[in-house]
């Protein structure tokens, strides 16, 4: 290996094979004690070689380096191997011209890019088919490699077979277009690359560059089809190491370059393009070898739980406001970005080399005039005019991404490549130019994909110059399971969700934002809106009220009016409010409503409002959103939108229970008045209160076929998909710990809590709903889970199952997770002015199993009972929020009790809850009970 400083303290080859001599001295070279001794000692020798290269590498810091020092590690002992054993176990005085054997390095050892656990493929190259000699060498090289703990890649092919199946297979094509010769016969290796050259490689070019980019679209297709995700493929990624090496083949493949270098006098790369090629392939070697000696085996994903100890290897340290291991992942979605230009940019070389020798198969296009001076339209490629002159004019930068959209149009390599050097002429002067900032506009709030026009605009690195606030968060991350994007990554995607609801492709998922949104009095709002809405992330402080700040700064550049601009920062100021309040407060409780109303104040900011929530949550990620959601933003956006238009939704306490009964009575018609009378007796005026007629109706039925059957424990179980909810009705005898113990089973049955109510009637029967869902955020609906579930319910009441327990057991022999390197600093949050009724009480922590069961534990032990509860989960954040009163139906509001509220709950979110607590005293009758187990 070239560049490899003293190669013989890493392996010294004639000293191995001494060794291997002085062994067989002592023993027969074929006998299984001369085998055993010489595995021990080769073992020792990979074992040193490999502390060397690990140790400079933990010096020097150069993957490069490193994997050249590891294949040459490979090689050595491979070649010592060999020698040996064609040298002495299975030597041949007068061999055939058949028994000749070559030893070829593949795939990305034949790069001699050996990373620490990289397999190590291997070709076993014979003249003709295979001789009883052949095998034996084989066979006892491979078993040698094999139990000195290297994971082997083999093949064993005549030249003919390589040839033949080449032609078949891209894949072996490849691996043979990269091969390296380590030892055997080289006139063989010799003859097999000639053979290659000319009947494979002279004349196919085009065909393997089709293949070898299709099967790069396919590989980002499956693996996510971002460069940006939160856990990207280092290797097999968009952006990874694999698309340099599809780079490396196709210039192999076309120019027959074995160096970058050679790109350069090609003319495909310019000297600066090529230190971007090299600085981004060691970079991404780099972690590439960090990441497998950290884990201590192969592996190709930046895992939460590596990244942080990646970062402080790579020397990336916290900064104010900026962790270090997110300095370090925005370090590589910027390398993995330039990799993405590096592409295309090559592609382009490419391309214009086979339309000068007219053999692209793309129809030929003229060069056309357009009607926009400085740019040319090449077939559906908008490209600079010659000898343009970007500097006279810079704003030809957001005109040829403006005339692009509008003329449905994509950009020419060429063109990119141009902006990209002149980047930096866009400055103030451009920013402040009203026909850019009319074009960006335009282009922002065009119902023509808006968001692959942004996209192209970041990547080109437009966007991030003529918005510096958005060139701060380009490769943004933040370090936890929640976001599954950068905040660059995700504004442009919520940019798509607002255009796709608009366009009526996303109606059937968002009916009511669908509908909305032709009703909102200014588009370009709602637009700008999601655009800033994150663009203060990762500055210290709330990025909401920083957001706002940039929003009034940036909105008039843009040509948006004084009232726009009040709007569009209003909304970034807000823009979490309204799941704020849907997800984590009771929509039933006329506080909430009224809370929320005093902030957003008219109709108009409601409907942009929710619409920006929508498609703000919809591109977290792909499993973020689901029907949930989506019912109780509507839940809460058509009681507000009621008391916004003139409504009495927060009437008093006494008319809306008579208007529920009442509607309840119109509702069962079929019942007598005595009947309607005792049932309506039987509850008490917060189940009147918290619950629509329709629930109220199936609840009556619910309770009449029980009590008529005497059944001690009725459990029924009703799916929405479209809500992508599951709804548990609960009837039976109340105790003291009912809540906690049905929270236990539930968590033991594998499902999830989003949403519960608790009620008791006046002859003590516990009436409890629970909203669950699967691990998947969808309803929890298949029978084998529904049985599973009510089989726990059953034995956790009756006493044969103790759900605590189990969960207990679960959480200690579970495999530690990758998620277990995020820290939750846990809250408690206790407000006594979101309720008229209840005393709010938000539990923020680190989420795991039976964490419910745990809290809902310690509200019993304090005496507390639960009227509703909402539970969210964000990654590795649990946030649930609890309705509760005391024993006497009351707030909560002594000083003294509501710091021991605190501190217990605080117990129980850091796990270490006492296993005994004293008993509580049961809840007077007619009051919502408390659960524990």
């Amino acid at each position: 290996m070239e560049n490899l400083r003293n190669r013989r303290q890493i392996v010294d080859r004639k000293a191995v094979i001494a060794g291997l001599d002085g062994i067989a001295t002592e023993h027969a070279p074929d006998s299984a004690g001369f085998r055993a001794e010489a595995l021990q000692y080769l073992k020792t020798i990979l074992a040193h070689g490999r502390t060397v290269v690990e140790q400079r590498f933990k010096e020097d810091g150069d993957g490069s380096v490193a994997m050249r020092g590891f294949t040459f590690l490979t090689d050595q002992v491979i070649r010592c191997i060999f020698d040996f054993t064609v040298g002495r176990i299975y030597r041949l005085t007068n061999p055939t011209s058949g028994e000749r054997l070559s030893v070829i390095a593949v795939g990305g050892y034949g790069r001699g890019e050996l990373a620490p656990y990289s397999d190590v493929d291997l070709l076993f190259l014979f003249p003709y088919k295979q001789t009883p000699w052949g095998e034996q060498v084989v066979e006892f090289m491979l078993y040698m490699l094999w139990d000195l703990g290297l994971k082997v890649g083999h093949a064993t092919r005549s030249i003919d077979d390589c040839i033949r199946l080449a032609k078949a297979d891209i894949t072996i094509r490849t691996s043979i277009l990269e091969m390296r010769y380590i030892t055997g016969n080289r006139p063989l290796e010799r003859q097999l690359r000639s053979r290659f050259m000319k009947e494979i490689v002279e004349g196919s070019g085009l065909d393997f560059v089709e293949a070898k980019l299709a099967e790069r679209d396919e590989r980002h297709a499956r693996l996510g089809d971002s460069r940006y995700l939160v856990e990207p493929n280092i290797k097999e990624g968009k952006g990874g190491l694999r698309d340099l090496h599809t780079l490396f083949w196709i210039a192999k493949y076309l120019y027959r370059a074995d160096e970058v270098s050679e790109l350069v006098a090609r003319g495909v790369l310019t000297a600066a393009e090529r230190r971007r090629f090299l600085k981004a392939e060691d970079f991404l070697k780099t972690v590439r070898c960090q990441l497998h000696l950290i884990v201590d085996r192969a592996e190709e994903r930046l895992t939460f739980d590596v990244q942080p100890e990646l970062a402080r290897r790579l020397g990336y340290k916290d900064h104010a406001g900026t962790l270090g291991v997110e300095r370090f992942m925005k370090h590589y979605y910027l390398v993995a970005k330039d990799v993405g230009d590096l592409t295309r940019i090559f592609c382009a070389a490419f391309e214009a080399e086979q339309q000068g020798r007219g053999r692209f198969r793309m129809p030929r296009f003229r060069f056309t005039k357009v009607p926009v001076e400085g740019l040319t339209v090449d077939g559906k490629r908008v490209d600079m005019a010659e000898k343009v002159s970007l500097k006279a004019d810079p704003v030809l930068m957001i005109r040829l991404f403006h005339f692009a959209q509008s003329r449905d149009l994509d950009i020419h390599p060429n063109a990119l490549r141009i902006i990209r050097r002149n980047l930096k002429l866009i400055d103030n002067s451009v920013r402040e130019n009203p026909e850019a900032n009319r074009m960006f506009l335009e282009m922002l709030t065009s119902k023509k994909d808006p968001e692959t026009t942004l996209r192209r605009l970041s990547e080109a690195g437009v966007l991030g110059r003529f918005v510096p606030d958005f060139g701060r968060v380009v490769a943004q991350t933040q370090h936890d399971m929640y976001h599954v994007y950068t905040v660059d990554e995700h504004t442009i995607r919520a940019i798509g969700v607002l255009a796709r609801i608009e366009s009526g492709v996303l109606g059937e998922d968002h009916p009511l934002s669908n509908d909305i949104i032709h009703k909102v009095l200014s588009r370009r709002v709602l637009y700008v809106a999601v655009l800033l809405h994150d663009i203060a992330k990762g500055r210290g402080g709330d990025h909401s009220v920083i957001g706002a700040e940039v929003a009034e700064t940036l909105c008039p550049r843009l040509g948006l009016t004084a009232a726009e601009t009040e709007t569009v920062a209003w909304l970034v100021r807000y823009h979490l409010v309204f799941s704020h309040f849907a997800f984590k407060r009771d929509i039933a409780d006329p506080k909430t409503v009224e809370n929320f109303v005093n902030i957003v104040q008219s109709p108009e900011r409601l409907r942009l409002l929710l619409v920006l929530t929508v498609a703000d949550i919809r591109a977290v990620g792909p499993k973020v959103w689901n029907g949930w959601k989506g019912q109780l933003l509507r839940e809460l956006y058509y009681v507000a939108e009621s008391v916004l238009s003139g409504g009495h939704a927060i009437k008093g306490r006494e008319a809306r229970i008579r208007a529920s009964k009442e509607a309840f009575r119109e509702a069962m018609s079929d019942w007598t008045a005595e009947e309607l009378d005792r049932y309506i007796a039987r509850h008490y005026d917060p189940y009147w209160l918290s619950l629509e007629t329709q629930a109220h109706v199936r609840h009556a039925h619910i309770i009449r076929r029980a009590d008529r059957e005497r059944a001690p424990l009725t459990l029924e179980n009703r799916s929405d998909s479209f809500r992508s909810i599951t709804e548990i009705t609960l009837y039976t005898a109340d105790h003291p710990g009912l809540f906690a113990r049905i929270a236990g089973a539930i968590a033991i049955a594998g499902a999830n809590i989003v949403g519960a109510k608790i009620f008791t009637t006046a002859d003590g029967l516990a009436l409890d709903s629970f909203l669950i869902q699967n691990d998947e955020g969808g309803a929890f609906d298949h029978p084998g889970q529904l049985a599973r579930l009510s089989a726990a319910i059953e034995q956790t009441l009756n006493g044969t199952r103790r759900p605590r327990q189990e969960l207990a057991d679960r959480r200690n022999s579970a495999l530690p997770s990758r998620t277990r390197v995020f820290t939750v600093e846990p809250v408690v949050l206790i407000d006594n002015n979101a309720s008229l009724a209840h005393t709010v009480i938000e539990v923020n922590g680190r989420d795991r199993l039976g964490l419910l069961a745990e809290l809902t534990l310690a509200f019993f032990d304090l005496s507390l009972s639960i009227s509703s509860a909402h539970i969210e989960t964000f990654g590795e954040r649990a946030v649930d929020v609890f309705y509760v009163k005391d024993l006497f139906g009351l707030k909560i509001t002594n000083q003294g009790k509501l710091k021991l509220i605190e501190k217990r709950l605080l117990t129980a979110l850091t796990g270490t809850v006492e296993k005994k607590k004293k008993a509580s005293p049961k809840p007077a009758a007619g009051k919502e009970t408390q659960a524990a187990e």
